[in-house]
């Protein structure tokens, strides 16, 4: 039986990487041992002993650290899952005024997108939260009724209170992210023969019937790719929530291992946290996308 080179070097590859991660844990081991640490998760049902300023679920500082963290965990999908729809929703306005005959439209949304990438993540959270809402010295309410206020104490949405370091999340989370998914929308669409523009409009029918009846579907699966890197670097990015205050899971980890001295089981705990809620949303996305498939190849 002949046995491939590239067999003989995948196995050699695999042993020298578990060889690497069997004296890294080694050495984790021994420095636990003289430090007296040990390696423990014992310290999670212990009592928190601080307050959270946002917390879904009722919560105290008598609660265990375990409690605490599932807090936090709630509040980092709280505001990823409300941060990906609005991003959606600003990113698909702004990726067809890309693609669209009104000149001005064009030039607005390709400036808004070219200012939004080429600046920091961490410098727009930071201008939302100190400048656009902690500076606001008077309620600013909507024309329409009670729908929408905003104060420097935070945002009252149709009734629904959301603090000032939600809302600064929010809004920095979904207007960085839209800038990207913009483009990603920009090219689904661009990657659509120029002959089905032709075809509809040949028909007679109008530029919006065509393109969304039309172009989309086609462009549905060169955009599901991108738009899933997109939610995914949100998730990730959504740790910056430590810069304003707000309590996700990254910040209350962070006063966890600080209190406790446990950097290790705390970075595992928030490591396996954002693997389980990435891997959610990925499966999610390519279960969107072997549906649209399916039913443009019925």
């Amino acid at each position: 039986m002949k046995i491939s080179y590239n067999a003989i070097a995948q196995l050699l590859i695999a042993l020298l990487v578990i060889f690497v991660i069997c004296i890294l844990i080694n050495n984790l081991t021994l420095n636990l041992i003289k430090t007296g640490l040990g390696f423990s998760f014992a310290w999670l049902f212990r009592p928190a002993s601080f307050a959270l300023a946002e917390h879904p679920l009722p919560y105290s500082p008598s609660d265990s650290y375990a409690w605490a963290l599932f807090i936090g965990w709630l509040n980092s999908l709280k505001v990823i899952f409300y941060s990906l729809l609005l991003a959606t929703l600003i990113g698909t306005c702004v990726g067809l005024f890309r693609v669209g005959k009104n000149a001005l439209l064009r030039i607005v949304s390709a400036g808004y997108i070219a200012i939004i990438r080429q600046t920091p993540l961490l410098l727009q959270l930071m201008f939302w939260y100190f400048v656009a809402i902690l500076g606001i010295k008077e309620t600013i309410t909507s024309p329409i009724g009670d729908l929408l206020s905003i104060s420097n104490q935070g945002t009252n949405f149709l009734g629904i209170k959301l603090s000032a370091e939600f809302t600064s999340l929010l809004i920095g989370l979904s207007v960085f992210t839209s800038a990207y998914i913009a483009e990603v929308v920009r090219g689904g669409i661009n990657s659509v023969q120029k002959g089905q523009w032709e075809s509809f409009r040949s028909l007679g029918l109008r530029e919006s019937t065509g393109l969304y009846k039309i172009i989309i579907p086609q462009a549905l699966p060169a955009i599901l790719p991108g738009l899933t890197s997109q939610y995914l670097n949100l998730a990730k990015n959504s740790t910056l929530a430590i810069a304003v205050g707000y309590s996700d899971i990254y910040a209350i980890n962070d006063t966890i291992i600080n209190q406790t001295g446990r950097p290790i089981e705390g970075f595992i705990i928030l490591l396996l946290s954002f693997l389980f809620l990435n891997l959610l949303i990925s499966n999610g996305m390519e279960l969107l996308n072997s549906m649209i498939t399916k039913s443009n190849n019925p």
